[in-house]
C-alpha cells in the first residue's frame, strides 16, 4: 500500500482531527448567523444620508491638510487659534491615505463585505493556525507515545521517509482545507453581503488585497503545521509541544517584554515572534521605541516609530520553523523509539 496513502487515511480517521474540523465549521457557522442577525438591507434614505456624512468627512480631512500646509508656509492670518499640526502634513494628506470615508462607514447595523472580509479572514486564518498547531502536534505525538511509528518503521524501515511522508501528507491536507475553508467563509459572507448587506466596492484592488492577505495567511498555517509537529516530534509527545508554546508565551511574550519595557530597551518588539507574525500577515507593522525621542528637542517632530516589513518577518519564522523541523528529523534518526 503507498505509504503517503495510508498516512492520509490515518490522519482523516483521527478523532481529533474530526473534533477540529466540526469546530471549525461551528466557528464559521456562529460568526455567519451572528453578522446575518445583525444586518440589514439599507433604504434609500440610509444611503443618501451616508454618502452625505461621506462626503463631508473627505471634505473635512480636506480642510485640515489645508491648515496644516497655510502653517508650515506661513499663510495662517492674524489672530487664528492656534491648533496642534504635524510637521510633514504629508501624514494628514488625504490622496495619500489608505483609505478615504465612504458611505458603509456611516450605515451602523449593515454588513459591507468590501469593508468587512479582510478582517473576517483574520478570524479565519488565526483559527486555522491553532488547528494546524494542534493537529500537527497530536498527530505525530500520539503516535510517537502510542507505538504506532514502530509498527509502521516495521513495514517501512526508513526511518526519515517515515516522518518526511508524515509531515508532507499533514502538510498538504492543511493546505487543502485552509483553501477549501477559506473559500466557503468568504463565499457565505459574500452571498450576506449580497442579500442582507451592502457588497461594497469589490474591484481589482480589493480582490488583489484579499488574496496576497489569504496567501500570507495560508503560510502561515503551514508554518504553524510544521512547527506543532517538530516540538511534539523531539518532545515524543503532544503535551511537549503544547507546554513549550504556552511557556513562550508566558516566559517570554509576557514575562520578558515586561521586564524589557521596565529597563527600556531599545525596540522590544523586535524580539518577539508575534511581532514578526503580524508583520508578515498584513504586509508590514509598525511600532514605536519610546527612547528614539529621548534626546530630540520639544517640537522637533521627532517621530520614535519604526516599521517590521514583511520579508524580514518572513524569514524569522522560516529560520525558526526550519530550524526546529531539521533538528526533529535529526533527533528522530538516531532515537530509540522503543
Amino acid at each position: 500500500m503507498n505509504l503517503f496513502r495510508a498516512e492520509l487515511e490515518r490522519l482523516g480517521a483521527r478523532r481529533f482531527v474530526q473534533l477540529m474540523l466540526v469546530l471549525l465549521v461551528l466557528a464559521s457557522g456562529v460568526t455567519a448567523a451572528t453578522t446575518l442577525a445583525g444586518s440589514h438591507r439599507p433604504t434609500v434614505v440610509e444611503l443618501e444620508d451616508a454618502r452625505a456624512q461621506a462626503a463631508e468627512a473627505r471634505r473635512q480631512m480636506d480642510d485640515v491638510y489645508q491648515r496644516c500646509v497655510d502653517r508650515v508656509n506661513g499663510n495662517r492670518p492674524p489672530g487664528t487659534e492656534e491648533e496642534y499640526y504635524p510637521a510633514d502634513c504629508s501624514t494628514v494628506d488625504p490622496v495619500r491615505s489608505e483609505r478615504l470615508p465612504v458611505a458603509s462607514d456611516f450605515l451602523p447595523g449593515v454588513f459591507t463585505f468590501a469593508t468587512e472580509a479582510q478582517s473576517l479572514l483574520f478570524f479565519l486564518i488565526a483559527f486555522l493556525v491553532l488547528f494546524g498547531f494542534l493537529v500537527g502536534a497530536s498527530y505525530i505525538g500520539a503516535d510517537l507515545n502510542s507505538g504506532g511509528v514502530v509498527n509502521l518503521l516495521l513495514w517501512r524501515p526508513r526511518r526519515t521517509t517515515v516522518l518526511g511522508t508524515k509531515l508532507g501528507t499533514l502538510l498538504g491536507a492543511m493546505l487543502v482545507v485552509s483553501i477549501v475553508a477559506s473559500a466557503a467563509y468568504l463565499a457565505v459572507f459574500w452571498v450576506i453581503g449580497q442579500t442582507a448587506g451592502l457588497p461594497g466596492r469589490l474591484d481589482s484592488d480589493f480582490w488583489r488585497e484579499l488574496g496576497a492577505t489569504h496567501s500570507r495567511g495560508t503560510v502561515l498555517v503551514l508554518l504553524a503545521t510544521a512547527l506543532g509537529f517538530a516540538l511534539a516530534t523531539l518532545g515524543r509527545h503532544t503535551s511537549a509541544a503544547l507546554g513549550t508554546a504556552a511557556a513562550y508565551v508566558v516566559v517570554w511574550e509576557l514575562g520578558a517584554r515586561l521586564v524589557l519595557e521596565i529597563v527600556d530597551a531599545p525596540r522590544p518588539d523586535q524580539l518577539m515572534l508575534s511581532s514578526h507574525i503580524g508583520a508578515w500577515l498584513s504586509g508590514e507593522a509598525r511600532f514605536w521605541d519610546a527612547r528614539a525621542c529621548l534626546d530630540a528637542a520639544a517640537g522637533s517632530g521627532c517621530d520614535g516609530s519604526y516599521t517590521v516589513s514583511g520579508g524580514p518577518a518572513l524569514a524569522v519564522l522560516l529560520v525558526l520553523t526550519g530550524a526546529l523541523s531539521v533538528a526533529a528529523f535529526s533527533v528522530f534518526r538516531r532515537r530509540d523509539l522503543i
